[in-house]
């Protein structure tokens, strides 16, 4: 017997002209995309290289992990210099011809910008710890020693420890809510905001389509640097940045007016997107897209899926209640995976990744999809001696070592996965020769394949694009959903079980509807409703009989 679970329509916002809403993110993190340069790392010539893969695809728009200089303690989050390439990925004349490539395939190209922190090795940081004097030293932010002689206050590095480094030049404590080699910004200051600005701008005139904004939420911190207060279902198993409520170190009401603030300098020009990377749960989330419509965020990050239960009513739930979140201004989004969790098919299994991936691409808002999903690439292996990641080598037990999230996209059964001809910088999967473009290419029924017949389904249905979203069924095996523009309706069917199932009883409307998409091949195309049982782990499309809108 079916769970009743809360069924409403969610209306949807007129439609627009921003082109993010019709089309599907790629992330790629370029240290493990393509290695042209034989050094076991990505670059920004192999990225350009896979442009043809991308487009055929059928994704819409790139955004690339950080490509900035930086000295790599936190693999480019560290940026020493906001205005170049490091050459670890190649030159800007690379990135140039990249952006004009994309652009000529018909893709959107987007940076990651990371505003919070820079590199300690920052020329504005080297002025600033120079002495208290400096002209920059109010650019960062320094604290006198508690009475006590310890840090100023008790808020704790996101990567563990204290977030206060002493300098014994200036005697003074700075602060750093990640790696003590990433200064936080004094986003107080004016002139650290008309130089970042600056830098968008920088940019933007160069062409870029816009920016993944990181840790967002982090940018303006409590003017009274009080304690954070113990978090109470702390468990000692948990890292140890949860041992307090970040309540004066992230999250303030007032970064809301500079986010409006930045948000300015990308409406000075045409058509381009700002996302901002927050986690932070749903009803503070929302507030991120700002009281107007052009006042916070195009897309604050959803990463609601990323944490929450593998289960039908769970997620059901998450959607309604997000969908009901939403300001009437805010576009929706989905995200599965990223470079900092664990990927989708790690905490799936293989064949609950075919209906994650047909959740992500059929849910109402733009979905991002993380490099290396597509075919796949699921919990590798990371020997100790071969660990990247600063954080897992900073709280080896209790943190997701974030390797697990960045090997290397694997492209054919060649040496190293096709990837380089180097020992790649992070080892590839044990099922390389088999998990990869080229092998699962010639697989019909290949996750690669189910990803590239939603993706071009998708762009035929403006009901999936940009239609309402209204939940038609939820029981432990099943979700189904419908959605609907003008005189058309879509329902979305996803049987999350391992077993057969009879389709679920859905509205009449559905009564004489025929299968337009199936997630376990084209042969299930065209079968009539009636007679359709949902095979294990099968998603479904049916398209109602039209109706007046």
């Amino acid at each position: 017997m079916a769970i009743a679970c809360n069924s409403t329509t969610m209306g949807s916002l007129e439609r627009a002209d921003n082109w993010w809403r019709d089309q599907v993110i790629y992330q790629i993190y370029p240290r493990s995309f393509q290695d042209t340069g034989s050094n076991g790392v990505g670059d920004l010539a192999g990225i350009r290289k896979r442009l043809p893969y991308l487009a055929e695809l059928g994704i819409d728009c790139i955004w690339l992990s950080p490509v900035f200089a930086s000295p790599m303690k936190d693999f480019g989050y560290d940026v020493a210099d906001y205005r170049e390439i490091d050459p670890l990925f190649g030159s800007m004349a690379d990135f140039d011809e990249l952006l004009d490539e994309a652009h000529s395939s018909g893709l959107k190209l987007l940076l990651d910008f990371v505003p919070n922190h820079t590199s300690d090795q920052h020329e504005w940081f080297i002025e600033s710890r120079s002495s208290r004097q400096n002209a920059k030293r109010d650019w960062y932010i320094w604290k006198d020693q508690a009475p006590d002689g310890g840090p100023p206050n008790n808020w704790i590095s996101n990567f563990g420890g204290s977030a206060w480094q002493f300098d014994e030049r200036t005697g003074q404590y700075y602060y750093h809510a990640f790696l003590q080699s990433q200064p936080d910004l004094n986003w107080r200051n004016p002139e650290v905001r008309t130089a970042m600005f600056d830098t968008l701008r920088f940019w933007l005139d160069k062409g870029v389509d816009g920016f993944r904004v990181d840790v967002i939420w982090h940018l303006i911190k409590d003017e009274h640097f009080r304690d954070n207060p113990p978090n109470p279902n702390y468990h000692a198993d948990q890292p140890e940045i949860e041992k307090n409520l970040q309540v004066h170190s992230a999250d303030q009401p007032e970064v809301h007016d500079l986010i409006a603030e930045m948000r300015g300098v990308i409406e000075e020009y045409d058509n381009r997107l700002m996302i901002g990377e927050i986690y932070l749960p749903m009803e503070r989330l929302v507030n991120y897209y700002g009281k107007t419509h052009d006042s916070g965020v195009h897309l604050p990050f959803n990463f609601q899926l990323l944490q929450c239960p593998w289960q039908t009513q769970a997620i059901a739930s998450l959607v309604t209640e997000y969908e009901a979140s939403l300001p009437e201004h805010g576009w929706p989004n989905w995200v599965l995976s990223n470079h900092d969790q664990p990927r989708i098919a790690a905490r799936t299994g293989p064949s609950q990744a075919r209906i994650a991936a047909t959740l992500l691409l059929t849910l109402r808002g733009t979905p991002t999809l993380y490099y290396g999903d597509e075919i796949g690439l699921a919990d590798i292996t990371i020997p100790p001696e071969r660990v990247q990641d600063p954080w897992a080598k900073q709280e080896p037990d209790t943190s997701f070592n974030r390797d697990k999230a960045r090997t290397p996209m694997q492209w054919s059964g060649k040496e190293n996965a096709g990837f380089s001809s180097a020992q790649p910088w992070l080892p590839v999967s044990d099922d390389w020769q088999e998990r990869n473009v080229a092998s699962l290419d010639e697989e019909d029924q290949s996750l690669l394949q189910l990803y590239r017949r939603l993706l071009a389904f998708r762009r035929t249905e403006q009901a999936l694009r940009s239609g309402t979203y209204h939940e038609l069924y939820c029981d432990p095996s099943i979700f189904a959903f419908e959605r609907e523009i003008e005189a058309k309706r879509l329902a979305v069917i996803l049987n999350f079980s391992e077993e057969e199932a009879p389709l679920p009883d859905l509205p009449d409307r559905y009564r004489k509807a025929k299968t337009l998409f199936s997630s376990v091949g084209e042969s299930r195309s065209g079968l009539p409703a009636h007679s359709l049982r949902l095979k294990p782990a099968e998603g479904v499309i049916l398209q109602a009989e039209e109706h007046e809108g």
